[in-house]
């Protein structure tokens, strides 16, 4: 699945109530063959400072549109995922 960034998704929370998030970027890393996904709720107000949510993700193989999500864990990977969001962007989103 490829992601484009006007693209929607649902995320369900922990108590299972699902939520709309607009995608904002979708990339791959090479080095460790992980691929994140980067969103925002889209219920977000314009210029509200932007609550951007980032996961490690793989494609579910029994459905080409499911997901599954990751936390990312460890400060190494939130280190190396806010350097590629600050090159895409110009500015540090975590």
């Amino acid at each position: 699945m490829e992601l484009e960034r006007d693209e929607r998704i649902i995320i369900p929370d922990e108590k299972g109530e699902e939520h709309l998030f607009e995608v904002l970027f979708s990339f791959d890393v090479d080095q460790t063959g992980n691929s994140y996904i980067s969103v925002v709720p889209a219920d977000q107000k314009e210029g509200e400072e932007a609550e951007v949510f980032t996961f490690r993700f793989d494609e579910e193989e029994s459905n080409d549109d499911d997901l599954a999500l990751y936390h990312i864990d460890s400060d190494e990977e939130w280190e190396m995922v806010d350097e590629v969001l600050h090159t895409l962007t110009g500015e540090n989103l975590i």
